[in-house]
């Protein structure tokens, strides 16, 4: 730890790792300093947790290795894919915000000298523009508002099932954020497996490491299942947010007696799902974010230069 402290070139890494060498020293486990700190997630100190109890504290930091590899090398992924959609939205939000506020007010100052009639689609925007600041004002507060709600409720198991429900409903983004979590599942499972703990105990580890409430919700149940005698793949079954490619993996697994590896292929496969998945996203939103704002541009537009022709009719008379 003194060797990590002295190569670190972040001030708040070093202090961090000095303060968790000092509560070691005082007699303190790595896992319960790493707790304490406040600063890991559960899943990486209960790992930890099973390294020093199992004494294989080398495998598991070796399979955390792995894992961080996989979650740094997806984050990258998904900020090099979401970054120009971002960007383009913003710029259209700035865009329209801009028109509504100066180019639809000159328009509408013109077609009122001429006191002649606009099309409906044209009387809409209008409105809107003339309503612009408050419409935007409402859509800040509500972002603020539902931050603020989970912040506060976001511990609460009614508002986490909620939640999960309806993030799992959004058309294939629920799906990649379900298989996100069935590969950290899958990934938890091999690392305990391997380090030779029980398959209760694993489960129980498991639940606490993933944090995803149909996940946990199911895990529950299936421990209970597993007491009264039930197989793993049976358990697994019953629950609709394990797929059936898992399920039939699992226990064919069981069956020769190969749960760790057949784990460890399971999580590869996913994150190769994942990173195609991930890649696809911005094929998808790359054009249709074009299509949107190419359809928002055009209709307010159409709607402000339509009644031009209509008054340089009237100009001409």
């Amino acid at each position: 730890m003194e060797i990590l402290s002295n190569q670190s070139a972040n001030k708040f890494e070093k202090e961090l790792i000095l303060q968790i060498k000092e509560k070691v020293v005082e007699g303190k486990s790595i896992y319960e300093s790493m707790r304490e700190s406040g600063q890991f997630s559960a899943y990486e100190y209960y790992s930890i947790q099973i390294g020093e109890e199992t004494r294989k504290l080398e495998e598991v930091l070796a399979e955390l290795q792995k894992y961080f590899n996989r979650k740094i090398q997806m984050k990258r992924q998904i900020v090099s894919v979401m970054t120009y959609p971002t960007i383009v939205m913003l710029v259209t939000i700035l865009v329209l915000y801009f028109m509504l506020n100066k180019v639809v007010p000159m328009f509408s100052s013109v077609f009122k000298q001429f006191g002649s009639e606009s099309p409906k689609s044209t009387q809409i925007i209008l409105k809107i523009s003339s309503h612009s600041g408050f419409i935007f004002s409402i859509v800040i507060g509500m972002i603020i508002g539902l931050t603020a709600i989970h912040v506060l409720f976001k511990e609460k198991e009614s508002y986490r099932a909620i939640t999960t429900r309806l993030i799992l409903k959004i058309p294939y983004f629920g799906n990649l954020i379900l298989k996100i979590y069935i590969s950290r599942f899958c990934q938890a499972m091999n690392l305990l497996i391997t380090s030779k703990t029980t398959l209760i105990n694993s489960l129980t580890l498991t639940s606490k490491m993933i944090g995803f409430y149909p996940i946990e919700i199911a895990i529950y149940q299936i421990k209970e299942d597993i007491t009264r005698g039930a197989s793993l793949n049976e358990s697994l079954k019953k629950h609709s947010v394990f797929e059936n490619k898992l399920v039939s993996m699992v226990e064919v697994a069981e069956q020769v007696n190969q749960l760790e590896t057949m784990f460890e292929r399971l999580t590869e496969q996913y994150n190769e799902e994942i990173s195609h998945q991930t890649k696809m996203i911005g094929v998808i939103l790359e054009p249709l974010i074009i299509i949107v704002i190419g359809v928002i541009v055009g209709v307010i537009m159409v709607s402000m230069y339509a009644p031009m022709f209509d008054l340089s009719k009237i100009i001409n008379n």
